[in-house]
């Protein structure tokens, strides 16, 4: 999309929050870009200017701008996007769990970027840029994972592709379960977290945190399942963790919030007493994704753990064989 356009809210969609209808439109802009675009007066509803909470109406007008996904960085001229180097062409058949004619389902390594951003020139997105110059349409990201999360990610080969995966993964079509080990053990072993988040500035970096009175206006929802699947107890416990919603960093700050943060987390306590012989890196890996596949049939694809959490489950005694796939 090179142009404004105006997309007109249909009857089934009013009552939707703004940044819902970009899920479910536009998969591939993240909330921090939307907030972004709406704090700008870039987006507009009925004319007028917008916020990512705003409940749309039937009839009414959204105006889209041109979006940077879809335009070519501005220090890559047209047409000087390369083919991927040998070297990065290793690094993207490595991450390949499938790929059919529509879709790939990569495993992404921990500390791997899936976008770029001012300090970060290395990351997915720039290899998908790189496969589109070879395939002659640049895949697209369908959704995300944080930079220090390893596990499956799904890209769309094609734009219409990308416009199917978003409505389904909009909804509660699409299952992830997330392995992770926390600090403690969380009680009981078994819970429900519905703690809706809210962006917070801090000395380190934009982190989440549960809203507060008075801040519902600009809270998100957030529900995660959570399941103890085997504990050191009282050093750590390993995690079966299923989002209902996806917002940002939502496992890392509901686990910190019932007092279990995941270990390795720098933003949310996972540093702080750390055990013995443990690595400094995130213990948070999307380990499983069940999805209806947009021309028939169903893909379930489950993620081999990092290097650095198999030698975290060896150390606490862990046995990562003792579930099959699909059992937890």
């Amino acid at each position: 999309m090179s142009e404004v356009k105006r997309h007109v809210v249909t009857a089934e969609e009013s009552g939707m929050r703004l940044d819902r209808w970009f899920k479910l439109h536009f998969p591939q802009v993240t909330f921090a870009y939307l907030n972004k675009l709406t704090r700008t007066g870039q987006v507009r509803v009925a004319g007028a200017r917008a916020k990512t909470n705003t409940r749309l109406e039937a009839e009414q007008e959204i105006r889209v701008p041109p979006l940077a996904f879809d335009t070519r960085p501005a220090d890559v001229p047209k047409g000087d996007v390369k083919p991927l180097t040998p070297q990065e062409r290793r690094l993207f058949d490595s991450m390949v769990l499938y790929e059919d004619k529509d879709i790939f389902v990569l495993n992404k390594p921990s500390g791997f970027a899936v976008q770029g951003g001012t300090k970060t020139h290395h990351h997915l997105d720039g290899l998908l840029m790189g496969l589109g110059a070879e395939l002659g349409e640049r895949p697209l990201l369908v959704h995300r994972l944080d930079r220090d999360t390893s596990g499956v990610i799904v890209i769309a080969r094609r734009r219409s592709i990308a416009a199917a995966l978003g409505k389904l993964f909009a909804t509660r079509a699409v299952k992830k379960t997330y392995w992770a080990v926390v600090k403690g053990v969380p009680e009981p072993p078994q819970g429900r977290i519905e703690v809706a988040l809210i962006k917070a500035k801090g000395p380190e970096g934009d982190r989440m945190r549960a809203s507060r009175e008075g801040e519902e206006e600009d809270e998100q929802p957030a529900v995660t399942f959570y399941n103890v699947l085997d504990r050191s107890a009282p050093v750590a416990a390993w995690v079966s963790l299923k989002p209902v919603t996806g917002r940002q960093h939502q496992l890392r700050a509901h686990m910190a919030h019932i007092g279990t943060p995941i270990l390795g987390d720098e933003k949310y306590g996972g540093l702080e007493g750390l055990p013995e012989g443990i690595d400094r890196k995130l213990h948070l890996h999307a380990r499983r994704i069940i999805f209806p596949h947009p021309r028939e049939g169903t893909i379930d694809i489950t993620a081999p753990l990092p290097e650095h959490m198999l030698r975290s489950f060896e150390r606490l005694d862990f046995d990562a064989g003792r579930f099959a796939e699909g059992q937890a």
